[in-house]
């Protein structure tokens, strides 16, 4: 029986930082039977890694099923996670989904919606390494904290 080699590595820096503990903390949130409570950070973290073959071999018309559901649900959810640490106000992700995988999310704060995103092809989520979702999670959490930051009066109501 062949191994197949993980897109991540043990070794890999990324793996210590807040945003990747927190994704794997929502990852075993999210998971209702305990599979991940044994598994390693980097064997939760696989799936959300698409290469550009892995992509190719998904369907361009897809319907979503409950696993990349879960993840794209905890990706968001850590970013609402990371918000609440930055600024100690709490923030709470709101998704909804098509069965076909297209919908929003948006997070609020108080009543300031501090994030929202149009989501398309939800069974094509995934990114192509775990700095390039490490990246796009900072970009969306320092637009929110921006955002709370203009307009604290709303973000704490």
């Amino acid at each position: 029986m062949t191994q197949v080699a993980l897109a991540v590595t043990l070794d890999d820096p990324i793996l210590e930082s807040v945003f990747i503990k927190e994704m794997v903390r929502q990852m075993r949130a999210v998971d209702t039977f305990g599979t991940y409570d044994k598994w390693s950070a980097e064997r939760i973290l696989e799936p959300f890694i698409l290469t550009k073959e892995k992509r190719r071999a998904i369907p361009v018309v897809g319907d979503p099923d409950a696993l990349t559901l879960s993840r794209v649900k905890a990706f968001y959810n850590t970013i609402a996670a990371l918000i609440e640490q930055e600024c100690g106000l709490m923030a709470v992700p709101m998704m909804s989904l098509t069965y076909e995988g297209f919908g929003r999310v948006i997070i609020t704060v108080g009543k300031l919606v501090v994030m929202d995103r149009t989501l398309r092809d939800v069974h094509r989520f995934g990114f192509e390494g775990l700095s390039k979702m490490k990246n796009e999670a900072d970009k969306l959490l320092s637009v929110a904290l921006e955002i709370i930051g203009e307009h604290s009066d709303v973000a704490g109501m």
